[in-house]
Protein backbone atom coordinates (compact mmCIF):
# COMPACT_ATOMS: atom_id res chain seq x y z
CA UNK A 1 0.00 0.00 0.00
CA UNK A 2 1.17 4.14 -0.29
CA UNK A 3 1.17 7.21 1.02
CA UNK A 4 -2.31 9.19 -0.09
CA UNK A 5 -2.66 9.95 -3.39
CA UNK A 6 -3.17 13.88 -1.85
CA UNK A 7 -3.39 15.37 1.03
CA UNK A 8 -4.35 18.93 3.05
CA UNK A 9 -2.09 21.00 4.95
CA UNK A 10 -1.31 19.77 8.42
CA UNK A 11 -2.28 16.63 8.08
CA UNK A 12 -0.73 14.10 10.55
CA UNK A 13 0.26 10.12 9.54
CA UNK A 14 1.31 7.62 12.17
CA UNK A 15 4.26 5.29 11.47
CA UNK A 16 3.20 2.04 9.97
CA UNK A 17 -0.64 3.92 8.55
CA UNK A 18 -1.13 2.02 4.97
CA UNK A 19 -2.77 3.22 2.33
CA UNK A 20 -4.78 2.24 -0.83
CA UNK A 21 -4.44 3.78 -4.51
CA UNK A 22 -6.25 6.93 -4.87
CA UNK A 23 -6.32 7.54 -1.05
CA UNK A 24 -7.52 11.31 -0.81
CA UNK A 25 -7.44 13.11 2.99
CA UNK A 26 -8.43 16.55 3.61
CA UNK A 27 -6.66 19.09 5.57
CA UNK A 28 -5.98 18.46 9.24
CA UNK A 29 -6.33 14.48 9.05
CA UNK A 30 -5.35 12.62 11.56
CA UNK A 31 -4.04 9.01 10.84
CA UNK A 32 -3.57 6.62 13.75
CA UNK A 33 -0.77 3.98 13.66
CA UNK A 34 -1.21 1.10 11.76
CA UNK A 35 -4.79 2.52 10.08
CA UNK A 36 -5.56 0.08 6.89
CA UNK A 37 -7.31 2.73 4.21
CA UNK A 38 -7.78 0.74 0.97
CA UNK A 39 -8.57 2.15 -2.29
CA UNK A 40 -10.50 5.40 -3.21
CA UNK A 41 -11.22 6.26 0.28
CA UNK A 42 -11.83 10.35 0.90
CA UNK A 43 -11.52 11.62 4.22
CA UNK A 44 -12.73 14.86 4.75
CA UNK A 45 -10.66 18.07 7.03
CA UNK A 46 -10.07 17.35 10.35
CA UNK A 47 -11.39 13.52 10.95
CA UNK A 48 -9.35 11.89 13.30
CA UNK A 49 -8.94 7.89 12.59
CA UNK A 50 -7.99 5.03 14.25
CA UNK A 51 -8.39 6.96 17.65
CA UNK A 52 -7.48 4.78 20.87
CA UNK A 53 -10.51 4.66 23.41
CA UNK A 54 -10.02 7.32 26.60
CA UNK A 55 -11.88 6.40 29.96
CA UNK A 56 -13.01 8.86 32.76
CA UNK A 57 -11.47 7.27 36.42
CA UNK A 58 -14.75 5.84 37.12
CA UNK A 59 -15.40 4.80 33.92
CA UNK A 60 -16.01 0.60 34.11
CA UNK A 61 -14.79 0.15 29.86
CA UNK A 62 -12.53 -2.31 29.25
CA UNK A 63 -10.79 -1.69 26.40
CA UNK A 64 -7.91 -3.85 26.03
CA UNK A 65 -5.27 -4.39 22.75
CA UNK A 66 -7.08 -3.24 19.79
CA UNK A 67 -6.81 -4.29 16.03
CA UNK A 68 -6.24 -1.76 13.59
CA UNK A 69 -9.23 0.52 12.01
CA UNK A 70 -10.22 -0.88 8.74
CA UNK A 71 -11.78 1.46 6.18
CA UNK A 72 -13.23 -0.48 3.56
CA UNK A 73 -12.91 0.58 -0.49
CA UNK A 74 -14.82 3.84 -1.76
CA UNK A 75 -15.84 4.67 1.63
CA UNK A 76 -16.12 8.38 2.49
CA UNK A 77 -15.23 10.16 5.56
CA UNK A 78 -16.62 13.21 6.24
CA UNK A 79 -15.45 16.51 8.37
CA UNK A 80 -14.52 16.29 12.34
CA UNK A 81 -15.71 12.32 11.89
CA UNK A 82 -14.08 10.43 14.40
CA UNK A 83 -13.36 6.45 14.04
CA UNK A 84 -11.45 4.33 16.53
CA UNK A 85 -9.19 1.66 16.52
CA UNK A 86 -10.46 -1.94 16.57
CA UNK A 87 -13.28 -1.45 14.02
CA UNK A 88 -13.94 -2.09 10.01
CA UNK A 89 -15.95 -0.47 7.61
CA UNK A 90 -16.92 -2.53 4.53
CA UNK A 91 -16.77 -0.92 1.05
CA UNK A 92 -18.92 2.20 0.11
CA UNK A 93 -19.79 3.67 3.03
CA UNK A 94 -20.59 7.09 3.92
CA UNK A 95 -19.60 8.84 7.22
CA UNK A 96 -21.16 12.18 7.77
CA UNK A 97 -19.88 15.44 9.29
CA UNK A 98 -19.14 15.02 13.24
CA UNK A 99 -19.73 11.62 13.30
CA UNK A 100 -18.26 9.07 15.67
CA UNK A 101 -18.05 5.09 15.42
CA UNK A 102 -16.38 3.30 18.39
CA UNK A 103 -13.83 0.57 19.00
CA UNK A 104 -14.63 -3.12 17.60
CA UNK A 105 -17.46 -2.35 15.65
CA UNK A 106 -18.28 -4.29 12.51
CA UNK A 107 -19.62 -2.36 9.62
CA UNK A 108 -21.41 -3.99 6.69
CA UNK A 109 -20.78 -2.49 3.32
CA UNK A 110 -23.08 0.87 1.88
CA UNK A 111 -23.91 1.54 5.35
CA UNK A 112 -24.99 5.39 5.91
CA UNK A 113 -23.77 6.88 9.35
CA UNK A 114 -25.50 10.09 9.57
CA UNK A 115 -24.59 13.52 10.41
CA UNK A 116 -23.47 13.72 14.32
CA UNK A 117 -24.63 10.50 15.16
CA UNK A 118 -22.90 7.78 17.72
CA UNK A 119 -22.26 4.21 17.40
CA UNK A 120 -21.23 2.51 20.14
CA UNK A 121 -18.53 0.14 20.69
CA UNK A 122 -19.01 -4.05 20.27
CA UNK A 123 -22.01 -2.98 17.84
CA UNK A 124 -22.33 -4.96 14.48
CA UNK A 125 -24.40 -3.14 11.79
CA UNK A 126 -25.45 -4.79 8.07
CA UNK A 127 -24.92 -3.77 4.76
CA UNK A 128 -27.00 -0.96 3.17
CA UNK A 129 -28.23 0.27 6.32
CA UNK A 130 -29.19 3.93 7.12
CA UNK A 131 -28.51 5.88 10.35
CA UNK A 132 -30.07 9.22 9.75
CA UNK A 133 -29.05 12.60 11.65
CA UNK A 134 -28.42 11.96 15.65
CA UNK A 135 -28.89 8.49 15.81
CA UNK A 136 -27.40 7.00 18.81
CA UNK A 137 -26.72 3.02 18.68
CA UNK A 138 -25.56 1.94 22.03
CA UNK A 139 -23.20 -0.44 22.59
CA UNK A 140 -23.10 -4.13 21.98
CA UNK A 141 -26.17 -3.59 19.76
CA UNK A 142 -27.01 -6.03 16.73
CA UNK A 143 -28.53 -4.38 13.36
CA UNK A 144 -29.18 -5.92 9.91
CA UNK A 145 -29.04 -5.68 6.70
CA UNK A 146 -31.47 -2.57 5.09
CA UNK A 147 -32.76 -1.10 8.36
CA UNK A 148 -33.81 2.61 8.35
CA UNK A 149 -33.21 4.59 11.62
CA UNK A 150 -34.64 7.93 11.75
CA UNK A 151 -33.00 11.40 12.57
CA UNK A 152 -32.74 10.97 16.82
CA UNK A 153 -33.23 7.16 17.20
CA UNK A 154 -32.34 6.44 20.58
CA UNK A 155 -31.31 2.74 22.04
CA UNK A 156 -29.93 1.57 25.65
CA UNK A 157 -28.25 -1.11 26.64
CA UNK A 158 -28.58 -1.32 30.80
CA UNK A 159 -31.58 -1.72 32.47
CA UNK A 160 -30.48 -1.23 35.50
CA UNK A 161 -29.68 2.76 34.75
CA UNK A 162 -26.01 2.34 35.83
CA UNK A 163 -27.39 0.99 39.52
CA UNK A 164 -25.67 -2.00 40.84
CA UNK A 165 -22.94 -4.71 39.48
CA UNK A 166 -25.44 -6.64 38.00
CA UNK A 167 -25.93 -4.04 35.12
CA UNK A 168 -22.37 -5.35 33.80
CA UNK A 169 -24.24 -8.92 32.77
CA UNK A 170 -27.08 -7.78 31.73
CA UNK A 171 -26.00 -5.07 29.42
CA UNK A 172 -27.26 -5.45 26.08
CA UNK A 173 -28.35 -3.23 23.26
CA UNK A 174 -31.16 -4.20 20.45
CA UNK A 175 -31.09 -6.91 18.15
CA UNK A 176 -32.89 -5.06 14.77
CA UNK A 177 -33.72 -7.66 12.09
CA UNK A 178 -33.22 -6.97 7.94
CA UNK A 179 -35.50 -4.70 6.99
CA UNK A 180 -36.89 -3.23 9.73
CA UNK A 181 -37.34 0.25 10.49
CA UNK A 182 -37.78 2.97 13.13
CA UNK A 183 -38.95 5.75 12.96
CA UNK A 184 -37.95 9.54 14.10
CA UNK A 185 -37.11 9.95 18.07
CA UNK A 186 -38.22 6.66 18.83
CA UNK A 187 -36.74 4.72 22.21
CA UNK A 188 -35.51 1.35 22.43
CA UNK A 189 -35.00 -0.16 25.87
CA UNK A 190 -32.00 -2.63 26.61
CA UNK A 191 -32.05 -5.89 24.86
CA UNK A 192 -35.31 -5.85 22.71
CA UNK A 193 -35.61 -7.60 19.43
CA UNK A 194 -37.14 -5.83 16.51
CA UNK A 195 -38.53 -8.37 14.16
CA UNK A 196 -37.79 -8.26 9.99
CA UNK A 197 -39.53 -5.99 8.35
CA UNK A 198 -41.28 -4.64 11.69
CA UNK A 199 -41.83 -1.01 11.83
CA UNK A 200 -41.53 1.18 14.97
CA UNK A 201 -43.63 4.79 14.65
CA UNK A 202 -42.13 8.25 15.49
CA UNK A 203 -42.07 8.29 19.33
CA UNK A 204 -42.73 5.54 20.01
CA UNK A 205 -41.15 3.82 23.42
CA UNK A 206 -40.50 0.09 22.78
CA UNK A 207 -40.23 -1.89 25.86
CA UNK A 208 -40.44 -5.47 24.97
CA UNK A 209 -40.37 -6.94 21.60
CA UNK A 210 -41.63 -6.31 18.41
CA UNK A 211 -42.94 -9.53 16.11
CA UNK A 212 -41.75 -9.10 12.61
CA UNK A 213 -43.92 -7.60 9.63
CA UNK A 214 -45.88 -5.50 12.15
CA UNK A 215 -46.20 -1.83 13.30
CA UNK A 216 -45.85 -0.87 16.71
CA UNK A 217 -47.01 3.26 18.05
CA UNK A 218 -47.21 4.64 21.23
CA UNK A 219 -45.70 4.80 24.56
CA UNK A 220 -45.39 1.58 25.91
CA UNK A 221 -45.33 0.93 21.88
CA UNK A 222 -48.37 -1.71 21.07
CA UNK A 223 -49.00 -3.26 17.81
CA UNK A 224 -51.70 -1.75 15.32
CA UNK A 225 -51.39 -2.96 12.05
CA UNK A 226 -49.35 -5.38 9.75
CA UNK A 227 -46.50 -3.80 8.04
CA UNK A 228 -48.13 -2.76 4.44
CA UNK A 229 -46.87 -5.63 2.01
CA UNK A 230 -46.15 -3.28 -0.67
CA UNK A 231 -43.45 -1.80 1.44
CA UNK A 232 -41.67 -4.97 2.20
CA UNK A 233 -37.97 -6.16 0.81
CA UNK A 234 -38.25 -8.99 2.11
CA UNK A 235 -41.03 -11.73 2.10
CA UNK A 236 -42.80 -13.77 5.02
CA UNK A 237 -40.99 -16.92 5.11
CA UNK A 238 -38.06 -16.41 2.60
CA UNK A 239 -34.50 -16.28 3.25
CA UNK A 240 -32.94 -14.49 0.43
CA UNK A 241 -35.12 -11.73 -2.20
CA UNK A 242 -33.45 -10.03 -4.47
CA UNK A 243 -32.72 -5.73 -3.33
CA UNK A 244 -34.53 -3.16 -4.77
Amino acid sequence: MNRPASQGQDCIIEDGAKFGDGVHLGHRVVVHRLTVIEDDVRVADGAILGKEPSRSKTSTLKTGALEPLVIGRGTQVGTYAILYAGTRLGEDCFVADSAQVRERCLIGKNVVIGHNSTVENDTIIGDYTKLQTAVYLTAKSTVEDHVFLAPMVTTTNDPYIARTDARHAATRGPHIHRGARIAGAAVLLPGVDIGQEAVVAAGAVVTKDVPPYQLVMGIPAKVVRETPSEQLLFLPETTHQEDK
